[in-house]
């Protein structure tokens, strides 16, 4: 069984190396990107938002981070929506129902918390999560596709929670 909860310090270098991994070896960021930095600092992530892990066992198999609106974690959410990022579930443990997991986790904080919606920016290349996404009722915000560099759009799915 799967379970969900806050990481613990000592687990900020496993998540930190898991994210890396999943980013750099799906071929979502380059291997010197300044990017894959944000990845691997766990510590930053919960000091400016929230990461969640998928525990298997005893071992940490995934994460998530969970941004607020108004947070330096938050590129897209607005007044009312719960945005999470970086979902990374090793290569390993893909199938055990890990991400779907972390991904539910958010919306039961969303709705908890009385938000409207849940946001998340995803690329073309993330087939596997993007499937969650869509189990999970996520849907296309064209409106809000955007480019953190020149010529690397990114999708907003959004799911409504009214």
């Amino acid at each position: 069984m799967i379970e969900i909860r806050e990481v613990a310090p000592g687990e900020y270098d496993i998540v930190g190396e898991l994210t890396v991994r999943t980013y750099v070896d799906g071929g979502f960021v380059e291997a010197g990107s300044p990017y894959v930095e944000r990845l691997r600092d766990t510590a930053t992530r919960v000091e400016q938002g929230r990461v969640l892990v998928a525990v298997l066992g005893d071992e940490v198999v995934g994460s998530v981070t969970v941004a607020e609106p108004g947070s330096p974690l938050a590129d897209i959410a607005v007044k009312d929506e719960l945005e999470f990022r970086m979902l990374a579930v090793s290569a390993e443990s893909r199938g055990t129902g890990a991400g779907t997991a972390l991904v539910r986790a958010v919306i039961a904080e969303a709705y908890e918390r009385g938000d409207q919606s849940v946001v998340i920016s995803t690329q073309p290349k993330m087939v596997d999560a993007r499937r969650i996404y869509d189990r999970n009722g996520f849907v296309p915000d064209p409106a809000r596709t955007w480019a953190p560099i020149p010529g690397f759009d990114l999708t907003v799915l959004v799911r409504d929670l009214a």
